[in-house]
């Protein structure tokens, strides 16, 4: 059973708590309401995930531990996020996530999350952390042309098909996040994996497709021939990709 334990203060931006636990194959997503949070013990099982709001900005953990595939997940925001922990245990395939998010037409996409993670003391097989910036729209698809008019036996010849519009250019790929590892001298720097990568342009918008030109009629004195296809537009450009972030390594 998940319990928590969390005592808001009216006066303060701060909650305390004595642990959260988020179980297997289950997500939790710690409160907005406050900025700091103070955690005796966090501890996500196998395959869980704990996410932290845009609207936190210090997590402290005395004691953490992540499970087999466990995720902590650090939702985007434009302020950089502290989190401090004196003892982690990680367990394989296990990570922590600042990644941006994917731009749509209305909205750009994000970068990822600035992050400061300190850890006093760390048993794990590696420290994977994800930072990479999210990935552009892709552009707008071109209308494709309307038909041609069809021709009559008393009046006209048939029309030409309308060109198709060029599809619009990928949106850019949002910028990688600034990592800073504050950790133990003795962790071995080939088990830390961090991506700091910016995200990737937007795909190109499809071309619009050309419209047919009016259809051949046979009459009764003589045929109407049909009408030429319109020409179809033009691929968009895609996307520029996102500038990479950072990594900085402190030993402790």
């Amino acid at each position: 059973m998940r319990k928590v334990f969390l005592l808001a203060l009216l006066v303060s931006p701060i909650a305390l708590a004595q642990s959260v636990s988020v179980e297997t194959n289950s997500l939790m997503r710690l409160p907005s309401s406050t900025s700091v949070l103070q955690l005796e013990r966090l501890d996500v099982a196998d395959y869980g995930t704990l996410l932290i709001p845009a609207t936190i900005s210090q997590v402290t953990v005395d004691e953490l531990h992540l499970g087999r595939d466990a995720r902590i997940t650090i939702v985007p925001g434009a302020s950089a996020l502290q989190m401090q922990v004196r003892q982690a245990q990680l367990e394989q395939g296990s990570q922590i996530t600042s990644r941006g998010a994917p731009g749509t037409h209305e909205k750009p996409a994000k970068a990822g999350r600035d992050l400061t993670l300190r850890i006093n003391s760390l048993t794990a097989e590696a420290l994977s952390v994800d930072a990479r910036g999210g990935a552009g729209a892709q552009g707008y698809a071109g209308l494709d042309g309307a038909n041609g008019v069809d021709p009559g036996c008393t009046w006209g010849s048939a029309g030409r098909g309308f060109n198709g519009d060029n599809g619009g250019d990928g949106l850019p790929g949002a910028a990688g996040a600034q990592v800073r590892l504050e950790l133990p001298q003795d962790f071995p720097i080939e088990q830390i994996k961090v991506w700091v990568d910016g995200g990737a342009g937007g795909l190109p918008g499809v071309a619009g497709k050309p419209g047919k030109g009016g259809q051949s009629k046979g009459c009764l004195v003589y045929r109407a021939d049909g009408g030429d296809k319109g020409r179809p537009g033009l691929e968009g450009q895609p996307g520029p990709a996102g500038p990479a972030g950072a990594v900085t390594i402190q030993r402790l």
